[in-house]
């Protein structure tokens, strides 16, 4: 499951990635709801920001997004948004298995793969291709310096040898990095997020299960709201029992190129009703960690099947924590511009026009 990728949400621009892929969305005008299992709304209300929602005033319009609840850890942020998408939840879920976000330049994801459970450095080739842009040679000269900005492990540094060659990414650093991302990918799988190297190359010891478990304990509503199904994947939980697909990417977080690793996860549930989730359990750089959940439900508008979907996104970055007051709301009401954006995209892509 590819998801929308988020960048870091500077006062300037959120993420110009593809933080975290978009569902479906299609405007339905003039239309009679129904509901097809018990009571929707009042489930999305119990742990949402949205204690209010007409379903068919929703069905009518662009997707809602808002603020999400103020969090304790100055790093850490919360946007949710919750749309009408035609079709089933198991569509949905098919959608965002098939949504291919490279075709738009605008949201500046270079390079994505798949990952098989077992990576080799191979699985990382595409890296020796990377496009010719200041983002990836900003990434290149980081590497080469091995600048203080680069979030890896004081191990992981030791093994950079600069070497020689030319081109966009010279062969010593995109093999530094596939050495990088196949160990880390490797490491998550026999042991999740927990036996995943700190980021203490050049400053304190950052890991990101810790920070994504911050999140979720600053959001108790959505923490009980999907506890039971996050208790199977590997997010803070060891190797965890779901099948995780896995993926690795190069993108753009504020000006800097970033590679980054991902799974996603979803479960079908009573009802029709699904869950999923998609964690970015690595990153080159700009944000420490990044974290989107969805929760989908059956309905019906107009008679047809429809779902009605939430979905909430979550990031802790070292840059959100010198932003206060106005300029963190500027953040967050970027960062919501960029998930309707980005939802126009996909609702393009997926309407074939």
């Amino acid at each position: 499951m590819l998801l929308i990728r988020p960048n870091v949400p500077s006062v300037q621009r959120y993420f110009s990635g593809r933080p975290l892929t978009f569902l479906i969305l299609t405007w339905l005008f003039g239309v009679g709801v129904t509901i097809s299992r018990a009571d929707p709304i009042s489930e999305l209300a119990s742990f949402s920001i949205f204690d209010k929602v007409d379903l068919a005033q929703l069905a009518k319009s662009d997707v809602k997004t808002a603020h999400g609840p103020p969090m304790k850890n100055a790093r850490f942020l919360a946007v949710q948004s919750c749309y009408v998408a035609p079709g089933l939840p198991a569509q949905q879920m098919e959608a965002l298995r098939r949504w291919d976000a490279t075709r738009h330049r605008e949201l500046k994801v270079f390079l994505h793969s798949d990952l098989p459970s077992n990576p080799t450095s191979a699985n990382f080739d595409k890296l020796k291709n990377a496009p010719d842009n200041a983002s990836v040679r900003s990434l290149v000269t980081a590497t080469q310096k091995l600048s203080s900005d680069l979030q890896i492990s004081k191990d992981e540094a030791k093994k950079f040898s600069a070497g020689s060659g030319g081109g966009v990414m010279p062969a010593p650093v995109a093999a530094f990095w596939a050495d990088v991302l196949t160990a880390r990918t490797k490491s998550f799988v026999s042991g999740g997020m927990a036996a995943q190297p700190p980021y203490d190359h050049a400053g304190p010891a950052i890991r990101a299960s810790e920070e994504v478990n911050g999140l979720l304990r600053e959001q108790e509503k959505i923490r009980r709201q999907f506890s039971g199904f996050l208790g199977g994947t590997a997010i803070g939980r060891g190797a965890g029992s779901l099948r995780a697909d896995l993926y690795w990417e190069l993108l753009d977080v504020d000006d800097q190129g970033v590679v980054t690793l991902g799974a996603s996860y979803n479960r079908g549930g009573a009802g029709g009703t699904y869950q999923a989730a998609d964690v970015l359990y690595y990153a080159s750089g700009g944000y420490y960690v990044a974290l989107t959940l969805y929760q989908l439900w059956p309905v019906t508008v107009d008679g047809k099947p429809t779902t009605l979907v939430w979905r909430g996104d979550m990031i802790s970055s070292a840059a959100l924590g010198s932003l206060h007051g106005v300029e963190r709301l500027g953040s967050e009401s970027v960062m919501m511009k960029n998930i309707t954006k980005a939802v126009s995209l996909f609702r393009r892509d997926s309407s074939g026009r």
